[in-house]
């Protein structure tokens, strides 16, 4: 059914794995922004959906839903500022498409080009690489519309601007965002299988900056590292660059891999060291493939650099609670940034990525061990993916907490975006 101002009607909304249907009695897709806005004053409680990859419910709620899907994507270089400006609904895959047409990139991208800008940088989502800030830290400016229908539009620079990118949906929905961007660029991918893990661990510094980005991809168990995706700017003159045979005890796969055992490597990115655009390589997975498996439940913590090797050998003492549980883990690597909600505020970092067998309850339960384990790490969670902790366990390791509750407190001082999630995680004493 359609209602007012061309906005469709919905019921029974889950996210993309499933394993939970959204409280909220309906879902709108304003057509314009002069629409969002409208449908946003009028609503006592809201949140936006972005493209439905949370695993927890920080975008859910018992109001209203609003998605910015059917918003055109409206992606506009600005070839002066180097800067692009897209709709918050954009998904990474169509606006990296629109930017190598144009030649032009963005630094990195997530392991899916399938998600939304807005909600990815919402949830200070990143890709990998040891120079590489996550994907929030592109973010030159944003438009938010606030709880009053009005329009919020600020700049890096601006004062709160930092607290405003990693939002959490907590200040408004973000209509529009202006991104940093670059001259576009070649990239190589090549993945090691076996790999030794005391010989990655002695060396962990030189595997990590072996490449643009560097993937260990693990179950956890045994002395082996199942596969490392390696993917490095590719050289002027490809042919030129000696075939390396060996990492760190692993050999390059003798056919395309996928990070999950037994999971056909034909919707993942190009490998075998072929180069080919930024666009098409930096993500995991091909765009106009299903991402991933599907039927997964996703956590990941955030690790401050120089703990790296000790919380790696926490989660392998883990092993006999988590590999039965577990598709596949990933470790990854990425800069500091200045965000106040980014798990990477001040650090270089690591993820420790865990992707799940959809056993909810089986997993819910391993958390909170997984968490103390890594506790003494600083480790800070994925403010997407499923976790244990709380507002008084979050607050001391995030300096400007405050900072933001106050900014979002100031911003929507009725809760209109507020749920229950960011009452638990946030603002929770």
């Amino acid at each position: 059914m359609v209602s007012e101002a061309g906005t469709k009607l919905h019921t029974e909304q889950y996210n993309w794995a499933g394993n939970l249907r959204y409280a909220a009695a309906e879902l709108r897709e304003p057509a314009t922004v002069a629409d969002l806005q409208d449908l946003v004053a009028a609503a006592p409680k809201l949140r936006a959906l972005g493209s439905r990859h949370s695993f927890n419910r920080i975008a859910d709620t018992p109001g209203v839903l609003v998605s910015l899907e059917h918003l055109a994507p409206a992606i506009d270089v600005d070839p002066a500022s180097m800067t692009v400006t897209v709709s918050g609904g954009t998904r990474y895959g169509t606006l990296a498409a629109e930017l190598q047409r144009q030649g032009y990139a963005l630094h990195n991208l997530a392991s899916l080009p399938h998600i939304s800008v807005a909600g990815a940088v919402a949830t200070a989502t990143h890709g990998s690489g040891d120079r590489n800030g996550n994907l929030a830290t592109a973010v030159a400016g944003l438009e938010i519309v606030t709880a009053d229908g009005g329009i919020l539009t600020a700049r890096r620079g601006d004062a709160g601007f930092d607290g405003m990118v990693v939002n959490l949906g907590a200040l408004g929905v973000v209509s529009s965002l202006t991104l940093d961007i670059e001259p576009t660029f070649a990239v190589s991918q090549t993945v090691f299988e076996d790999l030794d893990w005391d010989r990655v661990l002695e060396n962990f510094d030189d595997v990590t900056s072996s490449a643009y980005s560097v993937s260990l991809f693990t179950d956890w168990s045994g002395d082996r590292i199942a596969q490392a995706w390696l993917k490095s700017r590719a050289a002027a003159d490809p042919e030129a660059e000696p075939k390396q045979t060996e990492f760190f005890g692993g050999s390059p796969a003798t056919e395309p891999r996928h990070p999950i055992a037994g999971v056909p490597g034909t919707t993942c990115t190009q490998q075998f060291g072929v180069p080919g655009p930024w666009s098409d390589r930096l993500a995991h997975f091909r765009m106009e493939f299903t991402p991933s498996k599907g039927d997964e439940l996703q956590s990941e913590y955030l690790v401050p650099r120089e703990h790296a090797v000790d919380a790696i050998q926490a989660m392998r003492r883990l092993s006999h609670l988590v590999t039965p549980l577990l598709l596949v883990s990933e470790v990854r690597t990425m800069a500091a940034d200045s965000l106040w909600l980014s798990p990477n505020y001040h650090t270089d970092g690591i993820g420790l990525h865990l992707t799940w067998r959809q056993d909810q309850p089986a997993v819910e339960a391993v958390l909170p061990v997984i968490e103390a384990e890594l506790a003494p790490f600083g480790a800070r969670p994925h403010w997407g993916k499923l976790f244990d902790g709380d507002a008084a366990s979050l607050t001391p390791l995030y300096p400007r907490f405050a900072d933001f509750k106050a900014l979002a407190e100031r911003l929507d001082p009725e809760g209109k975006f507020r749920n229950s999630f960011l009452d638990r995680a946030v603002f929770g004493s």
